[in-house]
């Protein structure tokens, strides 16, 4: 009988890991324990932005494959969930999006690991890992699963710092199964309390699973640099 996978998703739902739909809980398995990478495949039905002020921090965000700074319809996209142990010996699993977008394709690149209380995760944004949030992961009664963000932490050097919730951005992301399409169907929606609306996107994607051993960490899915504050 196959030993089940502990993921960082499973540790932190919990029981309530079972309320999954089960295409989900095989996506959220991703692990060093599962030994299986997921890559998803399909297209965005819409990325769209807040009002006129937030293009300029999408678009220096988007130097560090941070955000999205390009709005667009019906775009092809790739997500790559791909699990390996950081220089820091961290379980990791990469979030990795990349839109085909006109004029060249942008990355929305984060790495997840387990939070040191074993709580949450913590999401690190970007090819440097100047971003730090924490996550909140619920099953919903559909099957679904919701993932809040939480505090928001930046970091540079001797710089550690809670981002002011004036400029930061409330994340919520929401994934679930159609059994009818035998697709996943995804929305992200980030909001400034202050002002509103800053960013989101919706789609759906087909999932493929392989071994990591034999697939291993494909060269640029990594961070250029890896932050060991939690």
């Amino acid at each position: 009988m196959k030993r089940r996978s502990e993921s960082i998703f499973r540790t932190v739902l919990g029981a309530d890991f079972e309320r999954l739909h089960p295409q989900l809980q095989r996506r959220f398995s991703v692990g060093l324990d599962s030994g299986e990478a997921c890559t998803g495949r399909g297209v965005m039905d819409r990325i769209w932005h807040g009002r006129g002020f937030v293009k300029p921090f999408l678009a220096v965000g988007g130097t560090r494959n941070i955000l999205v700074p390009r709005q667009g319809r019906n775009v092809p996209f790739v997500i790559e969930n791909v699990p390996y142990a950081d220089t820091y010996g961290r379980e990791t699993v990469t979030f990795v999006r990349t839109f085909d977008l006109p004029g060249g394709p942008r990355r929305f690149d984060a790495q997840m690991v387990l939070s040191p209380q074993g709580d949450r995760v913590l999401d690190y944004l970007g090819t440097h890992q100047h971003l730090a949030s924490d996550l909140h992961f619920e099953a919903e009664p559909d099957g679904s699963l919701l993932i809040r963000s939480g505090e928001h932490r930046f970091r540079e050097g001797p710089v550690d710092c809670r981002v002011p919730g004036l400029i930061g951005g409330d994340a919520e992301v929401r994934e679930s199964y159609d059994d009818a399409t035998g697709r996943f169907r995804i929305q992200v929606r980030v909001v400034n309390r202050h002002f509103g609306p800053l960013f989101g996107y919706e789609g759906s994607f087909e999932a493929t699973y392989a071994d990591v051993r034999s697939c291993g960490v494909r060269p640029g899915l990594r961070p250029v640099r890896e932050e060991a504050r939690a």
